[in-house]
């Protein structure tokens, strides 16, 4: 027995402030036909925050002295700095160019603001609340075409020691993000212990091969096929810094300092 999904990609044209974003999509679902049943809409943080009205003009930006300290230790513009505090639940530290912080339970650097794809002087920061505007959406696509549907909205990260950018998942309406292995049993008939299944970060890589990093203008892709995932799930799931792998070891080497 065979199992496949598909993605389609949507080529929606540039999202501007104010924009239907909704409307924008079911305009461009291009090969996908229409919006159906059972259908992943993944759409990506920067146009979703776009449309919201995140975009944010350096020059109206005044940056503080915790600012300026930044951005003259990590190469920084001060006014990008300042943003990105302003964004961020906490700073833990930096290299050129990045401050590394800590943002509604996800480690992640400049707090996801960022320059790219943005209108020149601008940066734009993540979406105010990325689980809320998944919610607002699916229910939205819902009362457009009476279809149920999941919705995603993701990032792109890197992750710990690894070179490149994958997708993230850090909004969602109508689905589970994590599947829950626990209990099931492996090849040799072990039970797994520990073992959940990142299904909205797998998903949302997915569909970054479609979305692309550059200039491809494909925002929103289409993810159909699995119709066994959409439900009522809301939300994304964190864990706490001292149970992250990564943030565990940071934190037990600055109360050891």
């Amino acid at each position: 027995m065979s199992i496949s999904f598909s993605a389609f990609g949507c080529k929606t044209g540039l999202i501007k402030p104010g924009d239907d974003l909704i409307g924008r999509i079911l305009a461009s679902v291009g090969e996908a036909g229409e919006i159906r049943d059972g259908d992943i809409i993944v759409i990506a943080e920067s146009a979703l925050a776009t449309a919201e009205g995140r975009v944010i003009r350096l020059s109206d930006v005044t940056p503080s002295d915790d600012a300026l300290r930044y951005g003259e230790r990590y190469a920084m513009d001060p006014r990008v700095a300042e943003v990105v505090i302003s964004e961020s639940d906490e700073v833990i530290g930096g290299i050129p160019g990045f401050l590394l912080c800590l943002k509604d339970g996800t480690l992640l650097p400049n707090a996801g603001v960022d320059g790219s794809n943005a209108p020149e002087g601008t940066i734009i920061p993540l979406p105010h609340d990325p689980n809320a505007s998944a919610y607002r959406i699916r229910n939205e696509i819902f009362e457009r075409t009476n279809r149920k549907v999941a919705v995603l909205v993701i990032d792109s990260r890197t992750h710990a020691m690894r070179l490149g950018v994958s997708g993230v998942t850090i909004g969602c309406s109508g689905m589970a993000v994590i599947g829950d292995c626990r209990g099931t049993k492996d090849l040799f008939g072990r039970k797994l212990m520990v073992t959940r299944r990142a299904v909205g970060d797998c998903i949302a890589s997915a569909a970054e091969l479609l979305m692309g990093e550059a200039d491809e203008a494909i925002p929103v892709v289409i993810v159909r096929g699995l119709d066994n995932l959409v439900g009522e799930g809301e939300g994304i799931e964190t864990i706490a810094p001292d149970e992250c792998l990564f943030m565990g070891a940071v934190r037990k080497m600055e109360r050891k300092n």
